[in-house]
């Protein structure tokens, strides 16, 4: 069996990472993030700037992370044989982009929610946690893509 060290999963998912749709991601992630915040306004209740925010960096993650898999013959050699990578093995490329969503969520939580540091921490592996799962699933659907190369 060719088994590869951590280190080189995370090289390889974030290799598979570089062509990702990272402006739609950014645009997609605000929008979300305004669209809850406004509504918050709108409705009954009140508006959570920090479930907002949080919201906004998973669909971020979740979008370049689907948005990087969902092509995977364009890019250059090495960005196409890591999202080959990506898309056969699913749940070690969704690592990367649960990790990012929990450090970018962590000082949103910290800072804004007043919840402590570990109160802040729970809350952001928790938000990392979902976009784990839901890249995973996404990504485990799309591997007919790298099957069809073959």
């Amino acid at each position: 069996m060719n088994e590869i060290s951590r280190r080189d999963e995370v090289s390889l998912s974030g290799a598979a990472l570089r062509g990702a749709p990272w402006k739609a991601a950014a645009i997609g992630g605000g929008a979300t993030a305004a669209a809850s915040f406004g509504l918050g306004w709108i409705l009954p209740g009140s508006a959570d700037l920090v479930w907002a925010l949080g919201l906004g960096i998973s669909v971020f993650a979740l979008v370049a992370a689907i948005g990087a898999v969902s092509k995977p013959h364009e890019g250059d050699r090495v960005t196409r044989q890591a999202r080959l990578w990506a898309l056969k093995h699913p749940w070690r490329f969704a690592l990367l982009p649960a990790a990012i969503t929990a450090v970018l969520d962590y000082p949103v939580q910290l800072v804004l929610d007043g919840e402590g540091v570990f109160g802040s921490a729970f809350e952001s592996l928790w938000h990392g946690a979902l976009v784990y799962l839901i890249a995973g699933v996404l990504t485990l659907t799309m591997q007919g893509r790298a099957r069809s190369s073959q």
